[in-house]
C-alpha cells in the first residue's frame, strides 16, 4: 500500500491510497471519487510526462510519497 499526493497547481492537493499495481486508470478513479471531478476528465503527469491509462504504477516506478500533477481536460 503506498500514498500518492497529486497537486494541481490551484491550491489543491490530493492524497491517495493505492497498490503499486493499481494502473494510471484506477488512480484516477480514486482521485474524481475524492474531488468530485469525472475519471475522463484527469490528466497525471511529471514534468513534460503524461502517464497513460493502462500502465500500472510500479511500471512507472511511483513510490510511497510521492507527488505528481494533477490537471483538469
Amino acid at each position: 500500500m503506498l500514498e500518492v499526493v497529486l497537486n494541481d497547481r490551484l491550491g489543491k492537493k490530493v492524497r491517495v491510497k493505492c497498490n503499486d499495481d493499481d494502473t494510471i486508470g484506477d488512480l484516477k478513479k480514486l482521485v474524481a471519487a475524492q474531488t468530485g471531478t469525472r475519471a475522463e476528465k484527469i490528466r497525471i503527469q511529471k514534468w513534460y510526462t503524461v502517464y497513460k491509462d493502462h500502465i500500472t504504477l510500479k511500471d512507472y516506478e511511483i513510490h510511497d510519497g510521492m507527488g505528481l500533477e494533477l490537471y483538469y481536460n
